[in-house]
This record gives C-alpha cells, sequence and structure tokens, in this order.
C-alpha cells in the first residue's frame, strides 16, 4: 500500500500552543514543518531576501512602510523592482507553499495555507484556540510582560493575522466553516490534543486512500 499523503494546515490564536502543536503533528506523523521556514523557501523562488518577506509576513499592511526599507532587502539579482506589489509576495509564498505540499506529507502553520491549498483533496485544515487567561499567561512568559502587555500585543497581532486571512481568502479567521475542526487546547490539555488530532488526521487519509 502506498504511503498515506498528508497535508495539515494550522490556523491558530496567538498564545494558543498552535505552532507547538504543529510541531508535535509533524514529528508524529513524520512530515516536514513549515512555519517561517516558508519565508526561506519564497525568498529563494523569488530572488528576494529573506528578511523582506519576514517584514511583510502575515500584514496586509506592509507596503505602508516599504519605502522605508534598506536596499539590503533586495537581492542584486532581483527583477522586481517595477511590478512590486503586496499580491505578488503573497503569491510567491503560495507558490512557495504549493510546491512543498507535492513534495511530501508537511504541516503548515499560518500564512492562508488553508486556502491556498483549498482543492487538494489530502489536506487536514485544523484552528487552534484556546482560553484567554491561557493564552495571556503564554504570550506574558514568552515576552517577559505584564498581563495587560500581553493582552494588547494578542490584541494587536491577532488584527493584523485576521486582516491579512481575510484579504486574500475571502473568508473570516477564525470561522469554523473554514476548517475540517476546531478546537480548544485547554479541555484535554497540549499531549491529549495532539493525540486526539492524529487519529482525526489518520482516519481523514485512510478514508482518501480508500478512493
Amino acid at each position: 500500500m502506498p504511503e498515506e499523503r498528508i497535508i495539515i494546515n494550522i490556523g491558530r490564536q496567538l498564545g494558543s500552543g498552535g505552532r507547538t502543536i504543529g510541531k508535535m503533528l509533524a514529528q508524529e506523523l513524520d512530515c516536514k514543518f513549515y512555519d517561517k521556514e516558508i519565508l526561506y523557501l519564497a525568498a529563494k523562488e523569488s530572488g528576494f531576501s529573506e528578511s523582506f518577506f519576514a517584514q511583510h509576513d502575515e500584514n496586509k499592511h506592509f507596503f505602508k512602510t516599504l519605502f522605508h526599507l534598506h536596499a539590503q532587502h533586495v537581492s542584486d539579482n532581483n527583477f522586481y523592482p517595477n511590478k512590486f506589489s503586496q499580491e505578488s509576495l503573497f503569491q510567491f509564498q503560495a507558490d512557495a507553499i504549493l510546491k512543498a505540499s507535492k513534495e511530501g506529507r508537511c504541516v503548515f502553520v499560518g500564512r492562508c495555507a488553508d486556502y491556498i491549498l483549498r482543492d487538494n483533496p489530502y489536506a487536514v485544515n485544523i484552528f487552534i484556540t484556546a482560553d484567554l487567561d491561557f493564552r495571556i499567561a503564554q504570550v506574558s512568559k514568552r515576552h517577559e510582560c505584564s498581563r495587560d502587555e500581553a493582552l494588547k500585543i494578542i490584541h494587536d497581532k491577532e488584527d493584523k493575522r485576521a486582516n491579512y486571512y481575510n484579504y486574500y481568502t475571502g473568508k473570516k479567521w477564525g470561522n469554523a466553516a473554514s476548517y475540517d475542526l476546531c478546537v480548544n487546547v485547554c479541555a484535554l490539555g497540549m499531549e491529549e490534543t495532539k493525540n486526539m488530532l492524529v487519529k482525526f488526521i489518520r482516519e481523514k487519509a485512510a478514508k482518501n486512500n480508500r478512493k
């Protein structure tokens, strides 16, 4: 029997542990893991530097500050200076995601991967949530800041993330209708959430394999 094809796309609230869950799934299911790694692949394919993509990462309003960038953010062999747009940068990332998805089992975190791979029958789209107190505690620990500061970080970054997703997909970020499964990690804890998702993903992959 051929190896089951598995593609996992993870959307996540800030501080929910979505990235950690993604890495756990990748390890358990022998998948390549792509988060910011997509920025490297997009840079490699496009000729732009990785730091250039990093400044655009999941931020629809990036081009408001475009002209404050230094020259080193664009590589010497770049041939796009007069065809520059935010949409073209998104397309480079989309192309990188599409290419990676054809090369084996993989987990993608964010970057509208669920929309980019919407026609792929092997894709499983998951949204990770958590209770607000849990998320505040995680962000406060990560940034070594107060609860109030952590809450502001959550609101600011999630606004950018939602605007980016909504703009490019025409859907609503976090809306259950956009995903196969939405999970609150506080219900079971990280390890048991991972185990439950592994079972769901394997069942879906097996169903696809029988078609």
